[in-house]
């Protein structure tokens, strides 16, 4: 894939980036040395290939930190809902918006 100058204005503008032409032409060539890389890693053959969660598990055993799946705050329903102009059965009240 191989974008143009054309390609490069239509993306500036969808960033709402102004560009010099001098910018421009240097942002074209970027761009295309990262398309030719991803074409690169594309053509490799990953079939039956596992993917890895952290790239050290390919060199090295590595052991997840996970931490204990536990609540560590209390229910504060009540002292939040407590400046809401409406609430009913825990729930806040709002205007219908759409008939």
């Amino acid at each position: 894939m191989s974008l143009t100058p054309d390609d490069v204005s239509r993306i500036a503008n969808l960033a709402r980036l102004e560009l010099q032409p001098a910018e421009s032409a240097g942002l074209l060539g970027n761009l295309n040395d990262f398309f030719k890389i991803v074409d690169q890693m594309s053509a490799v053959d990953t079939a039956g290939i596992e993917p890895l969660y952290t790239p050290l598990s390919a060199i090295q055993q590595v052991q997840l930190r996970l931490r204990d799946d536990v609540v560590t705050e209390s229910n504060q329903r009540e002292l939040n809902q407590r400046s809401a102009p409406a609430v009913e059965d825990g729930l806040f009240l709002v205007p219908k918006v759409i008939e």
